[in-house]
């Protein structure tokens, strides 16, 4: 058994995997995994040394799918792309395909991938720097989030897109990235003091978006369900919102659907209009 490590790499999978595949090392016979294999029959090999006899051509779709593929983490992250790649390079193309036991597992992860990508745009929160600590750290605003794939350095771009020449950063528990108005620096390990200035930063709006969240909500609306599905859970923590959801859901479980209305806006007292009246004075 061949144990290789390629470092959660994808250009390093890819050369590891191009060696095998040269040399005809078939998916059974190798493993990738962080530390010591675990495994009371498998005798280590080394990787074998230079390119094999054996050569082939894969389409580039495949290359640009297994590369979204490889930002999912989970079991068996590396192996199931090299088998997809050795079944393909040995003429079998259906293993690209959803309908193939391995092509639905390989779309299946692209999906997910895909997904905490829009996670990430749509649940990041920025938090704007006081103007003096933004002078210091020539930042302008700072994030954390907490992804549940590898998609940071991917889809960050996004917001080099839509905010314009402000400096900002995300950290994360694994990576973290940086833009200082022009330029993306991505850092495979974070480091710890972006990770402090991201779970420290006081956000002066929250306070005002909390008011405004828990008056807008609507109780006669929810639907907790589609909510978590929509906005799993795992990111409560990280919004200014997060703490009152649960509350919020809680009471209109309770009753308060009924009401179609915020708790404080239905205890206002309002002007009884009638009806010669016009709304507008």
């Amino acid at each position: 058994m061949i144990a290789l490590d390629c470092d959660e790499h994808f250009d390093t999978w890819r050369d590891q995997a191009r060696v095998l595949l040269g040399h005809g090392i078939d998916p059974t016979e190798v493993v990738w995994a962080h530390g010591p294999v675990h495994d009371l029959l498998a005798v280590p090999a080394v990787l074998p040394q230079g390119p094999g006899p054996f050569r082939t051509r894969v389409p580039a779709a495949l290359l640009d799918q297994l590369e979204q593929a490889a930002r999912y983490r989970g079991e068996q992250r590396w192996n199931l792309l090299y088998e997809v790649l050795w079944r393909v390079a040995h003429g079998d193309r259906t293993a690209m395909l959803a309908g193939d036991r391995l092509g639905s597992e390989l779309q299946r992860r692209i999906k997910q991938v895909s997904r905490e990508a829009h996670h990430l745009h749509a649940f990041v929160r920025f938090v704007p720097l006081p103007a003096a600590l933004a002078e210091q750290l020539q930042l302008d605003l700072v994030a954390f989030h907490e992804p549940a794939h590898d998609i940071l350095q991917s889809a960050s771009g996004h917001f080099a897109d839509r905010l314009g020449r402000q400096r900002w950063l995300i950290a994360t528990p694994r990576d973290g990235i940086r833009f200082d108005g022009s330029t993306l620096d991505y850092r495979r390990h974070c480091p710890e003091q972006w990770r402090q200035w991201a779970c420290h930063a006081d956000d002066p709006g929250a306070e005002l978006w909390r008011t405004y969240y828990r008056h807008t909500f609507n109780p006669a609306r929810v639907n907790p369900d589609a909510m978590r599905q929509h906005m799993p859970g795992r990111f409560w923590r990280h919004l200014p919102e997060g703490p009152l959801i649960a509350r919020l859901v809680g009471q209109a479980r309770q009753g308060k659907q009924r009401d179609g209305q915020a708790q404080e806006v239905g205890q206002q007292g309002g002007k009884r209009i009638g009806r010669g009246d016009s709304p507008t004075r």
